[in-house]
């Protein structure tokens, strides 16, 4: 327990340490739409609906939180996806948390990086904020030995677009497997960690109001 709490405790000071670094973004009022977009960890394979973390956050924030995540999409595949998003829900935010399967697929680095760069510049274009999820670089081995990190283009791709990134929070969950349901996804209880961690970082944006 004490490990795991450690683990998280490190993840959380990550992410802030991050978001200190950028200014406070404008504040995204209680029944904004926020589109969370991603793959099978924003779905939220490996629980309830109900716990899914776009589920959790919105109960955390008041939000409007669309789940637009889709099991076995890559980068690629959200950023096909993003305009029609955009275009169907207009939304405040975009939280974008997407690579996982690219990883796992080992598909080409630069593709990955230049796919997740051009969905944040999309979504921003749109006139929507932007709030970068880092992905760790997901393997099955990493995973059992408990070693998992952030792969290292989401805190590139924050400085150079200038964007918040919430570092720390799949890597953290997934490491633990009291959190996990499989080697590469959350349960219930992670997802919530998720969420929680996510909606602090939110909150230190000055994104979501304060509880």
């Amino acid at each position: 327990m004490a490990s795991r709490r450690s683990l998280l405790l490190a993840a959380a000071t990550l992410a802030l340490a991050g978001c200190s670094r950028r200014s406070r973004m404008q504040a995204v009022p209680a029944g904004a739409t926020v589109l969370a977009l991603g793959d099978s960890l924003t779905f939220g394979t490996g629980a309830s609906p109900d716990s899914s973390y776009p589920t959790v956050l919105a109960r955390l924030t008041g939000w409007n939180v669309v789940n637009a995540g889709i099991p076995g999409d890559t980068s690629a595949g959200a950023l096909a996806r993003l305009p029609g998003l955009l275009q169907e829900h207009a939304p405040a935010l975009v939280i974008v948390g997407i690579g996982g399967n690219d990883f796992l697929r080992r598909l080409p680095v630069q593709d990955t990086r230049a796919n997740v760069r051009a969905t944040c510049e999309q979504a921003r274009a749109s006139g929507a904020q932007v709030l970068l999820v880092a992905i760790p670089e997901l393997n099955v081995m990493a995973a059992v030995a408990r070693s998992l990190g952030d792969h290292p283009l989401y805190a590139e791709i924050a400085e150079e677009l200038k964007l918040p990134v919430h570092g720390g929070g799949w890597s953290g969950v997934l490491s633990d497997p009291a959190l996990r349901s499989d080697a590469v996804h959350a349960n219930a209880r992670g997802y919530e960690l998720f969420a929680d961690g996510l909606a602090k970082t939110a909150r230190e944006l000055g994104l979501a109001a304060k509880s």
